[in-house]
């Protein structure tokens, strides 16, 4: 891979080539990025999806919308800090073709800002419950009529896809370098984990932007992986959305269940101190009044210890990752490592499978279960011309911005989780309760 295609300011429609020396300097393509998605319906829901409490009365509690917004402030940073070394590596970049550090971190703040965009309601136990109604609920009665990697579109739904699928509508018109940031697992749905490469992990895109996806990764020269099916190798700045997520939510999340009381304060104190040994000072630790103020300094300073961190593996292992030979996340070569991992173990058993996080998560499978069999059926209904008067009713609730009269039986179920996926916490709730008749 070359740098020169993958800062690719091509997007969906265009007929002439956009070059970064004839951009704006006021507004360039890539802040455009961020721009539209920070303006789309779909960014704006994420104030009310879970991150890691859900439905939360508390005012610190992060939701998928500071979340967003936090991990890409961290790409930013990484961004930056990559660009300006690239830069200094291949001067030819900015001398001929006129790039900007400020590219670099403009492209990963975009992606890392969309990172989330297609998760559906109630937390990754949302995608869980969407995929159990195809597995093992209701919808498995479709299994025969789809092809396997269709089917298994459905069975793990995936909020990376749903992404891809949000962010490749008409309306945004990302740049084909954020679009290539953003695919985190740039394969389909089937096989599944041929590889224990990190790319592996899940898919990036439903069967529906199948052809959307090749001609993004053909344009931008990511590497073909398998012949055979559609996969390829990241973006190189795919690794840094993921750092930011990675740093985000291990040191966040960790917070939030300190200023919750889930997690005692001194666990901050033992495993943050080992990262940010070289960077603490103490008397400043302690001369903070409150529990949140100290703790927010301690974040602070593991944050900024990882970015650094992230940054120098980047550039060690640059040449590996351009041929796509670097098979894991940045910060599974830290030198943190264990601590890493010491702190999301305890953020797994003291709030991940804490009491309230368990029980809205029950609720949430049940909300979904519902939502989707009566969806389906009203709309497969209306397609066969059976629909009830309470399926048209159902109907007249959907919106007529997504399509659900397709003759394909796979877009037309694609056309309801795609939906579901995009309704807030709040609103799924409500939509149930309608359907229960308890609104009265």
């Amino acid at each position: 891979m070359n740098w020169e295609q993958l800062l690719s300011l091509k997007r969906f429609g265009d007929t002439n080539k956009r070059l970064r020396k004839e951009q704006d300097e006021t507004r360039v393509g890539f802040e455009v990025d961020y721009d539209r998605i920070i303006f789309s319906s779909e960014f704006r829901s994420l104030q009310d999806k879970t991150q890691v409490i859900p439905l939360s009365q508390t005012d610190f509690v992060h939701t998928r919308l500071t979340h967003s917004l936090e991990v890409s402030v961290v790409g930013r940073s990484l961004g930056r800090k990559v660009g300006k070394k690239l830069l200094e590596k291949y001067p030819h970049l900015k001398e001929v073709f006129g790039y900007q550090v400020n590219d670099f971190g403009a492209i990963v703040a975009a992606a890392a800002l969309a990172h989330d965009i297609g998760n559906p309601p109630f937390g990754h136990s949302g995608e869980k419950a969407i995929g159990e109604f195809f597995k093992t609920g209701a919808g498995l009665k479709y299994k025969g009529q789809l092809t396997d990697k269709e089917y298994q579109d459905l069975c793990d739904f995936e909020g990376n896809a749903n992404g891809f699928k949000i962010i490749t509508q008409k309306n945004l018109r990302l740049s084909y370098a954020t679009l290539g940031a953003f695919m985190k697992y740039p394969k389909e749905s089937l096989p599944k984990k041929p590889t224990s490469h990190i790319a592996d992990k899940k898919y990036g895109f439903f069967q529906s932007e199948k052809k959307l996806f090749d001609n993004v990764a053909k344009d931008l020269g990511l590497l073909k992986r398998n012949k055979s099916d559609i996969s390829y190798t990241r973006h190189p700045l795919t690794f840094l959305v993921e750092a930011a997520d990675d740093i985000c939510y291990t040191i966040i999340d960790f917070e939030d269940g300190i200023n919750l009381g889930l997690i005692d304060e001194e666990f901050a104190l033992e495993y943050l101190s080992k990262i940010i040994r070289n960077t603490i000072i103490p008397e400043n630790y302690y001369n903070l009044s409150s529990k949140q103020e100290r703790i927010g300094y301690l974040r602070a300073l593991a944050i900024g210890t990882l970015i650094d961190e992230a940054v120098d593996i980047f550039m060690t292992n640059e040449d590996a990752i351009l041929n796509g030979t670097f098979d894991c996340a940045l910060l599974d070569k830290s030198k943190y490592e264990a601590q890493i991992k010491d702190i999301i173990k305890i953020s797994i058993d003291n709030i991940y499978q804490s009491e309230e996080v368990i029980d809205k998560e029950i609720a949430g499978y049940q909300i979904i279960n519902k939502l989707l069999g009566v969806y389906t059926n009203a709309v497969n209904h209306n397609f066969d011309g059976k629909a009830s008067n309470y399926d048209k009713l159902v109907l007249e609730r959907l919106p007529k911005t997504i399509d659900f009269k397709s003759e394909n039986l796979y877009e037309r179920l694609l056309a309801v989780c795609h939906y579901v996926s995009l309704l807030s916490d709040s609103k799924a709730i409500l939509n149930f309760k309608t359907i229960e008749g308890v609104t009265f």
